[in-house]
């Protein structure tokens, strides 16, 4: 196989400490190949592994390449971008996946799928496996938000076994850098519209021998952060519409005086809620303006404006989109920091990210200070 050399399937494991299992995750894999006749690679992603996981990987047949910037998205970014295979299988090295079932992923590939999920809810779930609060709190409601917020049918969201071409990553731009990677991928994945489908997938328990990665409200928080960012109809329009709406009717009740239920009267300081909640929710960004640009930068995105529509594949014409940019800037930036995983080149990309921001909120000003002067002339 030469370096250069196309292949059918690349399997990508992102891997930290992994010494105990990812020998049985590539040794899987690599049976799958010759079983099924595919022509395939195995590459290992790592992330600073200091227990011979790197050596182990290369022993038993897997391409190692490094991820120099700490996190799972960064991790599987590095291990996607460096694979050589037209369709990509990725799984946790943890041997809590079966390898072996990759060649179920690739024929649903060859079926005209460009996004296979796997799902742990319509496979099994061996007996600990999953956390309790994971398996019913966690998975369910953020992929229940995932599924009404951007309107897919996949059930879960957060399942760590998945397939995707090559291609279809590369029109994704995925951009996070934690556990929220497997979010972002899923809510892309909608909003282009790709053909995806979802196959049963059992989940085993884990061979590692150390404590898990994932941090269950830290990362919980970051996936549903990200898809309030990704969702201004859900973060502002339906919020603000319903304050107005709940302010606007209270305020014609008690517009011909004051209003009593259950002997409670409502009078003067009731209205004066309600007129509150009318001006916060029509306040800047109003609801309607946010949902119009909003489609106008999903619309762009569709057709192919993709490198034009900032950190969260929203629109660069509105204020909205500058502060969405530049909030999910600071706040990734924020969560790295409070890991203490930032290496000088993280410090010199954070300084990057702030003088752009800064360059950007002056811009901004600036055109707003010109066209007021436009406007009072």
């Amino acid at each position: 196989m030469t370096l250069h050399e196309a292949l059918d399937v690349s399997v990508v494991i992102p891997c930290l400490n992994e010494a105990q299992s990812i020998a049985f995750c590539i040794d899987k894999a690599i049976a799958a190949f010759k079983e099924a006749g595919i022509h395939g690679e195995v590459v290992v992603s790592d992330n600073g592994s200091t227990d011979g996981s790197i050596e182990i990987a290369e022993k038993h047949g897997a391409r190692v390449v490094h991820a120099p910037l700490r996190g799972y998205g960064h991790t599987l970014r590095k291990g996607i971008e460096e694979a050589r295979g037209q369709f990509i299988v990725m799984g946790d090295a943890d041997d809590s996946y079966d390898f072996s079932q990759v060649p179920r992923f690739s024929a649903k590939w060859r079926e005209g799928y460009e996004v296979v999920m796997g799902n742990r809810f319509k496979g099994e779930i061996k007996p600990g496996a999953m956390r309790w609060h994971h398996k019913y709190i966690g998975n369910p409601v953020l992929s229940g938000i995932l599924k009404l917020f951007f309107r897919t049918d996949i059930g879960d969201a957060h399942c760590g076994m998945r397939g995707f071409t090559k291609s279809v990553y590369g029109r994704m731009d995925l951009r996070t850098t934690g556990m929220e990677f497997a979010s972002e991928f899923v809510v892309k994945a909608a909003t282009m519209g790709v053909r995806m489908t979802e196959i049963p997938v059992t989940l085993w328990p884990d061979k590692r021998g150390r404590p898990p990665h994932l941090r269950s409200f830290r990362d919980g928080w970051r996936h549903l952060r990200f898809l309030l960012l990704y969702s201004p109809r859900w973060l502002f329009l339906y919020p603000g519409a319903l304050l107005m709406l709940l302010g606007g009717l209270t305020g014609l009740w008690l517009l011909p005086g004051p209003g009593v239920i259950g002997g409670v009267v409502f009078d003067v300081h009731t209205l004066l809620y309600a007129a509150t909640a009318v001006l916060l929710g029509f306040q800047r960004p109003g609801p309607i303006r946010i949902f119009v640009k909003f489609r106008i930068g999903l619309r762009a995105e569709r057709h192919g404006a993709g490198d034009d529509l900032g950190h969260l594949g929203l629109a660069k014409l509105n204020g909205l989109s500058l502060e969405l940019h530049l909030q999910g800037t600071i706040a990734a930036k924020g969560d790295e920091l409070a890991d203490g995983n930032k290496t000088k080149e993280e410090d010199r990309q954070s300084d990057e990210y702030f003088q752009e921001g800064k360059a950007m909120a002056a811009d901004r000003i600036a055109q707003k200070k010109v066209s007021g002067t436009l406007q009072h002339q």
